[in-house]
């Protein structure tokens, strides 16, 4: 689960990062409102968005008009200290998809966060099942068949992305975006090994190979693409 916070406070953004990440969230950080229009309309994969209004460069609220002029539909979570009724009018009506006032609890942020990556996925429940697997995104928890599983951090959210999108074929770089942040180190087989634990925890088909494009979690009922192993 990949979220860019776009937020000039670098004091808040850092507790906000560090509280996302123990949580299986890669997060990555932009501080003006320019830089980070200009990165998603680039296409960089975010699950979701937390947007500061008061933002330099750009503010946010123009960034979330332009985002939405562009048909980009990546869920927002506004996060401002403008409280006002009409403030918050304002910016659901400009395509946030919920609004957050500052000062606020963690615990909250995240619950809100789940509930937009449901909404985005088409889920009623944070629990996702399938081919004898559930992971649980609110209680971060997995299991098969009924039986634990222990994930690392990365582990957790691949399998989170693939469950939330079976039969979607991810290319190597794609889930690399999606584990790693900005900011850190990519060894070359990174992804290869993420997946060979996920084999090794689960089952060997749970992922499948898709030769010279990446990975896929097949649907149920039945296999996509054509070259594979």
């Amino acid at each position: 689960m990949r979220v860019l916070l776009v937020e000039d406070d670098p004091s808040l953004a850092s507790g906000i990062r560090l509280a996302l990440k123990s949580e299986h969230y890669t997060v990555d950080v932009l501080g003006d409102g320019r830089s980070a229009l200009d990165t998603l309309n680039d296409g960089e994969p975010f699950d979701v968005v937390i947007l500061d209004l008061g933002l330099p460069k750009l503010d946010g609220m123009s960034l979330l008009k332009q985002l939405r002029g562009r048909d980009n539909s990546v869920p927002v979570l506004v996060l401002t200290a403008r409280d006002g009724i009409e403030d918050r009018i304002n910016g659901l009506d400009a395509g946030a998809d919920d609004y957050l006032v500052k000062p606020f609890e963690v615990a909250e942020l995240k619950a809100r966060l789940r509930a937009l990556l449901r909404r985005s996925h088409g889920q009623v429940h944070s629990a996702l099942e399938l081919n004898g697997i559930r992971l649980d995104a609110a209680e971060h928890q997995v299991s098969y068949h009924g039986e634990p599983v222990s994930l690392s951090r990365r582990e957790f959210t691949l399998l989170h992305e693939f469950l939330s999108h079976p039969g979607r074929v991810f290319t190597r770089d794609t889930l690399a975006s999606l584990v790693y942040g900005w900011d850190e180190d990519v060894e070359s087989n990174a992804i290869e090994v993420h997946i060979h634990h996920l084999r090794r925890k689960l089952f060997p088909g749970v992922i499948r190979t898709v030769r010279g494009i990446g990975y896929v979690l097949d649907k149920p009922n039945g296999r996509t693409g054509d070259n594979a192993s």
